[in-house]
């Protein structure tokens, strides 16, 4: 696909007599590229049209767009349109308005959501050192920003071109319009994709400031597609990073998640660290892995790299993963060793573990939110790494009915992937979910004995003598008669 691009870009430029001096947008027509309706969503399409009927203008905008040239099923469509959001929302029934921050509608056509957004123009920003917020607005809207230059509302409609100009990377501010299927480049998107390099669009420090997630974004992108950043791009991601502190903790929960949950997590992580930006996402974990911490039974490192190895190599293979597992991987290093600290002050097993994972969720959550319904598998599956070692008697049939079984025995094979040492557990547990019922009670038979082995005989109790009534025969007596 990347082949092809080159020639449509050769072909855009050579619209024009002198490539210094590029004038924008570069309009490319059908005849010169791939994408087409066929590779669109026919929902996002009907979007399209409806809105054009309705006397709007509407394109589909930025993933969809660059995906497709640079050879990735498109996934996501969003559209933008002139319409603001309450017309959107007239036309079509199946919609709701949502957001405060970015005023958006989600049109719905059964599980499929089309995002559609209003044409946005850069929001200026007024002095004010009075105040911890500046207010502006521009055609009855508004935009308000926090003391240290974060966009907390942005709601400033505007054109097209404004629209192109106020969205972060350049392959960002690619348009197909349906009326004539052509694709608009108003920010030479075409040519940084062809030369496989993202960069901002703007000042980078400006843009950083009206938005840190925009970093993160920069290394999402830099893992998913294998792009460089463009050193003006990079340069101040170190220095700025510490901006993600005043990013809500909830928004960063779903920014972890597309960064480290879409199929590319290794190189992401190696990135985010490189770039200093994992620290603020998970900074107990950074510290652990800072301090070189590790012991017989965990390499902080190598298990964090394992689990994210795990969760690539099932969504790249069309697998699904819960956002629980992929937190419980990140966060045990940290439980493991608070748990050992809880123990060295003469803490028994198990609370020692639920005094563990109550501190590091708490420290967690002031970084990036975990809702109830994921904190909860979590403990849950820590806390099957010390009950998967107890299969005497019933307790393997036991375990293997728990609703979190098969997620506590696949960390327990990432634990043993990364170097540590369980003598063969994850072989027993996988022989005994796959065993007929004979060969599963072998197996606890088997372990039953082995443990008998390591305690060594066991001591007989005394048997307790029943107590006398006064009323009862001595046994001796009793004897003494049926001889008679």
């Amino acid at each position: 696909m990347l082949t092809g691009l080159k020639s449509l870009v050769r072909k855009a430029t050579s619209l024009f007599a002198s490539p210094q001096a590029q004038t924008y947008p570069i309009i490319i027509p059908r005849s010169d590229h791939s994408l087409s309706r066929q590779n669109l969503s026919p929902n996002a399409v009907k979007v399209l049209y409806r809105l054009n009927k309705a006397g709007y203008d509407a394109y589909l905008v930025g993933g969809c767009v660059r995906d497709h040239l640079i050879g990735i099923d498109p996934k996501d469509f969003d559209v933008v349109t002139n319409a603001t959001p309450e017309e959107v929302h007239t036309i079509f029934s199946n919609s709701r308005l949502i957001g405060r921050r970015f005023k958006l509608v989600h049109v719905t056509f059964g599980r499929e959501i089309i995002e559609v957004s209003t044409f946005r123009a850069s929001a200026a920003q007024e002095d004010n050192d009075d105040e911890n917020t500046s207010t502006t607005s521009l055609k009855g809207k508004d935009s308000a920003r926090s003391a240290h230059g974060i966009v907390l509302r942005d709601n400033v409609y505007g054109n097209i071109e404004e629209d192109a100009e106020r969205r972060d990377f350049t392959f960002n501010a690619l348009y197909y319009n349906v009326k004539d299927f052509s694709i608009h480049d108003y920010c030479g998107g075409l040519k940084d994709i062809e030369n496989k390099q993202i960069r901002i669009i703007g000042d980078a420090r400006q843009r950083y400031q009206e938005d840190p997630v925009r970093m993160l974004r920069a290394i999402r992108f830099a893992g998913k597609l294998g792009f460089e950043l463009e050193a003006k791009t990079a340069a101040p991601i170190k220095e700025m990073a510490h901006l993600l502190d005043h990013i809500p903790p909830a928004r960063l929960f779903e920014e972890v998640l597309k960064l480290l949950g879409s199929g590319n997590g290794i190189e992401t992580f190696v990135l985010l660290r490189q770039y200093g930006l994992f620290r603020y996402l998970f900074p107990d974990a950074e510290a652990l892995l800072q301090s070189g911490w590790k012991r017989d039974d965990i390499n902080p490192e190598a298990f964090i790299l394992q689990g994210l190895k795990n969760t690539d190599d099932r969504i790249q293979s069309g697998k699904t993963t819960a956002p629980y597992f992929l937190y419980a991987v990140l966060l045990w290093p940290s439980v493991a060793l608070r748990h050992e600290e809880f123990q060295a002050q003469g803490m028994p097993a198990t609370p020692a573990l639920h005094q563990a994972a109550n501190m590091v969720l708490d420290n967690q959550v002031a970084s990036t939110a975990i809702p109830r319904r994921f904190s909860t598998p979590m403990r849950e599956i820590w806390d099957m790494q010390f009950r998967l070692p107890k299969r005497y008697g019933k307790r393997a049939f036991l375990l293997l009915e728990h609703p979190r079984f098969r997620a506590g025995f696949d960390f327990l094979l990432i634990r043993e992937l990364s170097g540590t040492k369980l003598d063969g557990l994850g072989d027993w547990w996988e022989a005994f979910q796959h065993g007929s019922e004979n060969q599963q009670r072998e197996l606890i038979k088997n372990i039953d004995a082995r443990s008998n082995d390591k305690e060594g005989p066991k001591k007989r109790r005394p048997r307790r003598r029943r107590k006398s009534n006064g009323n009862s025969t001595s046994a001796s007596t009793l004897s003494e008669t049926s001889d008679e």
